[in-house]
């Protein structure tokens, strides 16, 4: 061991600050163990391409880590989402390896781990909770922020650092293949429960990362990494707010940079964004990492560097600290540019401080830093007997949070009468995704993303099918399963014993939907687009046939996307949609229709009523709308925030207390109360939009601006009261600035932004008012009972 290895050395002195201890040890290092610090390495991940990520062919193939490792390492990734691995063994795999590099390189410094965790710790045997779409649904802050620290908790057991969530992009066009990884089409929405979740996973001490910095969602034709095409003012004030919103607000320590460019520039290369915004104007201070293969991007398909080395020094000059998911562009390439005196060895120092400094908060540079994860604490490293199957990653309370979640995220959005169903005699459970144990799964959860490429390994996990559910839910009920048709084949050889199975059944309960996967494997997912919003497939086709039996049908939808469903929507007994809810999917699908579970999920995005209107949003201008110049309706069947229940509710009482006329930096108060006029218990969901009939520029016809959950016993009522400050109604004017604009503006209440209930008239007077990033992000709800 060195002399700089001793514990005396002034960076492992936790007496002196984070910065102090990272500059001292940035004076002690080469370049070499400087560039070693600022890229991970992907240990197992195949350089053929095609198992995990795109372009994994692009990697160096021969790395070699007993040369690389003396001068140390970044970052190791996804040791447990590559590959199927009993987590037991896995902790103690990366125990070994991280005493590997501490000890190769002369500081003893270890590497950060991350791994994916947009739906639940991305490894073998973890739970699989409900994608992101759902949580949007959900509409319910503090159920997200619980499972976040479930998440953490998990990973940081086995010895990760950092998760690769939430994704903060606002849908724009649901036919790309992400949607389903976003929160919704609402920029408040997204705000505050990705908040909620980042802050959930840094309370379990995992580092979120925000992703993805910014503009990916809002490709032209809704293409996985295509064009993007956005104004200064859709950028200001749709796409950057819930990024603005989470760094002020979640004690979020990292953000990935997005793939796309903005008007010509690659946010890999964007300064005025990752520096000059991120960091100057909102005080970000953590790290900022590459999306995978970030940098070599712009070399490879942006064309704005000759040469990896010109890529390496426009993403470290932007600001991007940490390439991953592998050495590429950062390593011999990034040394050589420096040498020739292109790259400034400040530029580096920069970035290695952020990281060492993250490295330090996280206890790497303790004294008594240990690379034995907390829960192999007491298990003899030596031996791996009795080992595996030690480590249970699915308990009983995270499937039970699971369920919580896919029970208040599926959303009823039609209903004739005939749900709740009352033990019908005979049921026919048509559909590809009935007894289909993948359809409840996102394509970042472990089975979609990593296992499809290991068939012979068991999934890991229990996913009881819909059909095996209803089987439990209905135990009196003569239950017949016919698949029908594939998810995505065009075959109809099985319509006429699905026809059969309907005619002969007094209620038809068709299952439908979506496969995740990455890449075109799926019909969702990463790289999975589509041309237009029909079901997959022939299920639109073999929809109509049951519809046709005149039995009634009662159609489920497990997606990952909105699809319309053409007369379904009028002809339908009822629809339930369900975006990929999870492991505890199938269960939760069963209590909502056995009427157990009172539905009160509400849409994240809306449901198209035609399948090619698209790209169509509910946070649109007037133009955006039907008109008689056009012979395209871009109308949804079922607008954003739209849900039924299985009881009713009255909205009344709508008062504003204190004057109708407000200053640009005061705030309005009004108050509505909700009755539960039914005879269950249930959930309202009161929605407050903004309306701005008069502005400077082009507006929204209306935006959410605040939000809230309200149960209610039967005949019970609610006060609801929104406090709104004149700082919501902030837009972007017409030379840059973010402004708060005199005039009148209506406080819309409503059911769902298509079903607005009551509306209150407020004028905001005085000067146009200049606000910044220290604005109020929200209104201030209070739910009170009674009167």
């Amino acid at each position: 061991m060195t002399e700089t290895t001793t514990h005396s050395a002034p960076w492992r002195s936790t007496a002196s600050t984070p910065q102090e201890r990272a500059d001292s040890l940035i004076a002690a290092m080469t370049l070499r163990e400087k560039t070693a610090q600022l890229y991970g390495v992907w240990v197992g991940a195949s350089s053929e391409g095609g198992e995990v990520a795109p372009h994994q062919n692009e990697m160096n193939p021969d790395v070699d880590l007993d040369q690389i490792l003396p001068d140390g390492l970044g970052q190791l990734t996804r040791p447990f989402g590559t590959a199927p691995v009993d987590p037991a063994l896995g902790a103690l795999s990366l125990q070994r390896t991280q005493q590997r590099i501490a000890a190769a390189n002369r500081f003893g410094i270890p590497a950060l781990v991350h791994e994916e965790c947009l739906a639940g710790f991305a490894t073998w045997q973890a739970t699989a909770y409900p994608v992101p779409l759902a949580w949007g649904a959900t509409f319910n802050a503090d159920l997200i922020r619980t499972m976040g620290a479930a998440i953490g908790a998990d990973m940081r057991s086995l010895g990760v650092h950092q998760g690769l969530a939430p994704v903060l992009d606002v849908v724009r066009d649901a036919r790309w293949g992400r949607v389903e990884e976003t929160i919704g089409e609402d920029p408040y929405l997204i705000g505050t429960l990705a908040t909620a979740y980042i802050q959930g996973l840094e309370s379990s001490g995992i580092v979120a990362t925000l992703k993805h910095f910014v503009g990916y969602s809002a490709s032209k034709a809704g293409r996985n990494l295509a064009p993007v095409s956005v104004g200064a003012r859709e950028l200001a004030d749709v796409l950057l707010p819930p990024f603005e919103m989470a760094v002020r607000e979640s004690g979020v320590r990292s953000v990935m940079h997005a793939y796309t460019d903005l008007d010509g520039v690659p946010t890999a290369a964007d300064a005025s964004l990752l520096t000059d915004l991120l960091r100057n104007t909102w005080g970000f201070s953590g790290t900022v990492v590459a999306d995978y293969f970030g940098v070599a991007f712009l070399k490879n398909l942006h064309g704005i560097a000759g040469s990896l080395g010109q890529a390496a020094a426009a993403a470290l000059a932007a600001g991007v600290d940490v390439e991953l998911p592998t050495v590429h562009a950062f390593g011999e390439h990034l040394i050589t540019e420096v040498e020739a005196g292109r790259v400034p060895v400040d530029l580096i120092d920069r970035a290695l401080r952020r990281v060492l400094v993250q490295k330090i908060e996280l206890g790497l540079l303790d004294e008594d830093w240990s690379a034995v994860p907390p829960a192999l604490q007491n298990v003899d490293p030596r031996s791996t007997a009795g080992l595996e199957g030690s480590i249970n990653l699915d308990s009983e309370a995270n499937r039970k949070l699971a369920a919580r979640i896919a029970e208040q995220s599926i959303i009823l959005a039609s209903n004739n009468g005939i749900l709740p169903l009352l033990n019908p005699g005979r049921i026919a459970v048509v559909g590809p995704n009935a007894d289909n144990t993948q359809a409840f799964l996102g394509c970042y959860s472990f089975p979609a993303h990593v296992g499809g490429q290991h068939p012979d390994v068991p999934v890991g996990i229990e996913l009881p099918t819909v059909a095996q559910a209803l089987r439990a839910e209905f135990p009196e009920s003569a239950i017949t399963v016919t698949a029908g048709c594939t998810i995505d084949g065009a075959s109809t050889e099985g319509f006429d014993d699905a026809v059969a199975a309907a005619t002969a059944a007094d209620v038809v309960i068709a299952v439908l939907g979506d496969r995740a996967g990455l890449f075109g494997r799926g019909t969702s997912g990463e790289g999975c687009d589509v041309e237009s919003l029909v079901l997959p497939g022939a299920q639109q086709q073999l929809l109509d046939r049951l519809i046709e039996t005149g039995v009634p049908v009662v159609l489920v939808l497990l997606t990952g996307r909105p699809y319309a469903v053409g007369s379904a929507v009028e002809n339908a007994a009822a629809i339930v949609q369900a975006f990929f809810p999870g492991e505890e999917g199938g269960q939760a699908v069963a209590k909502i229709l056995s009427g157990s579970v009172n539905p009160s999920g509400r849409l994240p995005v809306s449901i198209p009523a035609r399948p090619g209107a698209q790209p169509s949003t509910y946070l649109a201008p007037p133009l955006a709308q039907a008109s008689s110049v056009s012979n395209i309706d871009p109308a949804a069947a079922f607008p954003f925030g739209h849900g039924l229940s299985y009881t009713t509710f009255q909205w009344g009482g709508l008062a504003l207390e204190g004057a109708s006329t407000v200053a640009v930096d005061g705030a309005a108060k009004a108050s509505i109360t909700v009755t539960n006029t039914g005879d269950r218990a249930g959930v309202e969901l009161v929605q407050l939009y903004l309306h701005d009939p008069v502005a400077s520029v082009v507006r929204p016809v209306q935006k959410l601006v605040g939000y809230a959950r309200v149960p209610l016993e039967p005949k019970a009522s609610a006060r609801v009261s929104f406090t709104v400050p004149a700082d919501v109604t902030s837009f972007t004017g017409r030379d840059g600035k973010r402004i708060v604009e005199a005039g009148d503006l209506e406080l819309r209440f409503g059911a769902s932004s298509g079903d607005i209930r009551l509306t209150a008239s407020i004028t905001l007077t005085g000067e146009t008012r200049i606000v910044d990033h220290t604005r109020s992000l929200h209104c201030r709800v209070m739910v009170a009972a009674g009167n």
